[in-house]
């Protein structure tokens, strides 16, 4: 029985609690009072993603789904190509997207369907008339689409007869370059603008004036392993359709900054010309696109720099493979240029029975020698035939002076 004041019975090998708790060295403190909760991380939200950078992105990967284009540089470019086209009264020039590849089979009209769906206002040609183009371009102008343009250019002859296309394609880059016709009953002078955006597809190079105002897809074959998605026009142009919609509702809002936009380019003179809209809709769009646009043309513009160089190489090319020719004839002191081509176009190490359908001909020739001033003229020829021909002492000069021929060192031993 508990007598009152007396304290509780207590285990005397118990230990009392100490309070308030002492921590042991080398023991867990079981009594130790909680540490106040610390606050959670608080994680800053992500920029978001403005209308423009997405629609850009999605567009991009809707090329990529059915088209292998050559990188990732030129998947950028074709994407800036095509919203470009939805602001083309913005701009001061209407950069062309020359879309070439060395054969059939490389993807350049499937690459034109699938942009033909999400430009603004397209207007597809195959072989079209200068006149019926010029009448279809408007102050609010379309979207040229050319397939087969090299069609238009194949040969010397073609090429002539359709200067004026060409004329024209080299007139629309540039905002005021209208052409001149005479038209109606009292044939009075009409100015029609040319001014357009257009994307040209065909095999081989386009035009050199041409090619220097696009922005130049160089298309390949894919190889095997490289698969793309099969584009039917009634199942796949709806999800297109939406994107032009969203490109064109975005864009529309923006046209007045547009035009007051002067982005900072990368490259100078026509090249940035030709890239600037394309710049500036990705400065527009914000989020990684600037410095993908820019990257996309530095690089392209640079590949398209090192190709012209390697093709005003052709003259000097030329210029070897007459001498070469000449030592074949057994050095002459004149050839006759009806000799002279046959011994290049037989010649399958030049690229001379390729050069037109026909291998390099006497007009060809002549276009190629003319730079170096250097032209056939009547001659006397062997057995007192009369024919035009070139002579060993016309062309030493040019030799000497672009493709001298290389001589022995003499101060190293054989």
């Amino acid at each position: 029985m508990e007598h009152a004041g007396a304290e509780p019975y207590s285990n005397p090998n118990s230990v009392k609690p100490v309070w308030p708790p002492v921590a042991v060295p080398g023991q867990p403190n079981a009594h130790a009072l909680p540490s106040p909760e610390e606050p959670p991380t608080v994680m800053p939200d992500p920029a978001p993603v403005s209308e423009g950078e997405q629609v850009l992105t999605e567009l991009r990967e809707q090329i990529r789904r059915y088209v292998v284009l050559p990188s990732e540089e030129a998947l950028t470019a074709v994407t800036l190509w095509v919203a470009a086209t939805h602001l083309q009264t913005a701009w001061q020039h209407a950069p062309r997207l020359a879309v070439v590849g060395p054969a059939k089979r490389c993807g350049k009209s499937r690459l034109l369907d699938v942009i033909a769906e999400t430009v603004h206002d397209p207007l597809i040609t195959v072989n079209a008339s200068a006149a019926a183009v010029f009448r279809s371009i408007t102050d609010t102008p379309p979207t040229l689409l050319v397939d087969e343009a090299d069609t238009l250019f194949s040969s010397v002859k073609v090429a002539e007869k359709n200067e004026e296309m060409r004329g024209l394609l080299n007139a629309g880059h540039q905002r005021n370059r209208p052409t001149l016709r005479v038209s109606g009953p009292n044939h009075e002078v009409a100015k029609f603008p040319t001014f357009a955006m257009a994307a040209l597809a065909g095999i081989g190079d386009l035009p050199d004036t041409i090619m220097d105002r696009s922005i130049v897809i160089r298309m390949r074959r894919r190889r095997p392993g490289e698969k793309v998605a099969e584009f039917r026009t009634f199942r796949d142009t709806p999800a297109l359709h939406a994107l032009r919609d969203r490109l064109a509702a975005w864009l529309a809002p923006l046209h007045a900054e547009a035009m007051e936009l002067t982005p900072v380019m990368p490259v100078e003179d026509r090249a940035a010309d030709t890239w600037q809209p394309l710049v500036c809709v990705a400065d527009l769009a914000g989020g990684q696109w600037p410095d993908l646009a820019r990257t996309a043309c530095r690089v392209m513009a640079k590949h398209e720099a090192e190709h012209d160089q390697d093709s005003s190489s052709l003259g000097i090319r030329l210029l070897a493979d007459i001498r070469r020719a000449f030592a074949t004839d057994g050095n002459p002191p004149a050839i006759r240029t009806s000799r002279l081509l046959t011994l290049l176009n037989e010649d399958d190490e030049t690229p001379w029975p390729e050069h037109t359908a026909n291998g390099l001909t006497p007009r060809g020739l002549q276009i190629l020698l003319k730079e170096y001033g250097i032209s056939s003229a009547t001659r006397r020829f062997h057995g007192g035939v009369q024919a035009k021909g070139f002579t060993r002492l016309q062309l030493a000069d040019s030799w000497a002076r672009y493709c001298p021929e290389s001589t022995p060192d003499s101060t190293t031993g054989a």
